[in-house]
Order: C-alpha cells, then sequence, then structure tokens
C-alpha cells in the first residue's frame, strides 16, 4: 500500500512535466521535460522506504503502541526476531542429525529463520533511513550495540548450525597482503635497476663527452719560413 501511494505520487509530477513541456511547444520542449523528469527511485531506495514502512507499523502494532522516540536498540532486536516468522533458512538445533551439516541430505523439522545477512542488509537500510527521517546519529537504535552484539551472535550460531564458516574474508585479505608485499618488493628492485642504468647513462655520457673533446681538431700556427 505504500508503495503504491509513493508511486501514485510520483505520476502527477511526471504530468505536470509533460504539460509545461507542451506549453514550451515544438520537440524540444519534450525533450526538455522528460530531461527534467523525476527518475524513479533505484531498488535499494524503494527497498529502504518499504522497510521503514514496515518497522513503523511494528511500532504502531506494538502493545503498548512504541513512538520512534522511545524506540531503543532492545525493540530493535525484538523486531529482528518477529521477522523470523517469515524467514526461508533452516536453522539446525543442536539435537538435530544434521546440525552443523551444509547440505542435509533429507528435510527435518528445524524452524526457518531469517539468515544473518539479511538481519544485516536490513539493519544498514533501516539505521540510513532513521536518519534521512530526521534522526540524529547518535540516538539511532539500529546502531545500538546491542543491536551488534546481538548480530554477531546470529552470525556465529547460524555458522554453526548450518555449518557455513565465514572466515574466508580474513584468508583473503592475508592472500592480498602478501600480494602487496610482492609488488613493494619488485617495485624496489625495478626501481634499483632503474638507478643503475640512469647512474650508467651519466657516465656515458662524460664518456661521450670526453671523446668529443679528444677528437676535436686542435688548432695549428702556420709554419714560418727561414730565409
Amino acid at each position: 500500500m505504500d508503495t503504491t501511494s509513493g508511486a501514485g505520487a510520483s505520476d502527477p509530477n511526471g504530468g505536470e512535466g509533460s504539460s509545461s513541456a507542451t506549453g514550451g511547444g515544438g520537440g524540444g520542449g519534450s525533450t526538455e521535460g522528460g530531461s527534467t523528469a523525476a527518475a524513479p527511485p533505484s531498488r535499494y531506495e524503494s527497498q529502504k522506504r518499504r522497510d521503514w514502512n514496515t518497522f513503523l507499523q511494528y511500532l504502531k502494532n506494538h502493545k503498548p503502541p512504541l513512538t520512534l522516540a522511545r524506540c531503543s536498540g532492545a525493540h530493535v532486536i525484538e523486531f529482528l526476531k518477529y521477522l523470523d516468522q517469515f524467514g526461508k533458512t533452516k536453522v539446525h538445533v543442536i539435537g538435530c542429525p544434521y546440525f552443523g551439516h551444509p547440505n542435509p541430505p533429507a528435510p527435518c523439522a528445524c524452524p526457518l529463520k531469517q539468515a544473518w545477512g539479511s538481519l544485516d542488509a536490513l539493519i544498514g537500510r533501516l539505521r540510513a533511513a532513521y536518519e534521512e527521517n530526521g534522526g540524529r546519529p547518535e540516538s539511532n537504535p539500529f546502531g545500538a550495540r546491542a543491536v551488534r552484539i546481538y548480530l554477531r551472535e546470529v552470525r556465529e550460531s547460524q555458522a554453526k548450525a548450518r555449518g557455513i564458516p565465514y572466515e574466508k574474508k580474513k584468508r583473503k585479505r592475508a592472500t592480498v597482503t602478501a600480494a602487496t608485499a610482492n609488488v613493494s618488493i619488485a617495485a624496489t628492485a625495478t626501481a634499483d635497476v632503474g638507478g643503475g642504468s640512469s647512474a650508467g647513462g651519466d657516465g656515458g655520457g662524460s664518456g661521450e663527452a670526453a671523446a668529443a673533446a679528444a677528437g676535436a681538431t686542435p688548432t695549428v700556427a702556420p709554419p714560418t719560413t727561414t730565409v
């Protein structure tokens, strides 16, 4: 409903641009009107708007109802737990025979939850939307320490339950660091070779100057004849 209303609000703007272009007359007017028309929101912006409206609706339906000004990190965590009922990621419990199995061979009765990556991206969008709607960064509940700790616990628990390691990025950074060191060593060696060549070039230049000086034709005085 919110998305539809937002799209409907953008339609009158497009109509005004077309009417102004028509009033200007000519094909150039329509081109100008098309260039000044507001571009549709990106997929990220649309998703961020939907997430923000969903959170506001959650606060409204909360018992007792909550205002955005009174919202804290604890309420954000409650919202994330509330979203688990709509999750599609199988998270095995400790007693499940497929606990820690990345590809279980058969279905099980373990619950479906929101994946850690989805929750992490959601918090990023809501954190940005909070400040875009007038909230102060220092009081942003989506950036609270409790929320970061909760997301870290979800990541670690799901990694163990699903058998999915999350340490690949660290190994990649180590590889990149080693490659950078090798490039630095190669660059230093190249600079040393270049310095030797330039020194050799200076010596060659002085040798050429000496050869030119040695090859210069000396001035000889004309012979004198004694009578």
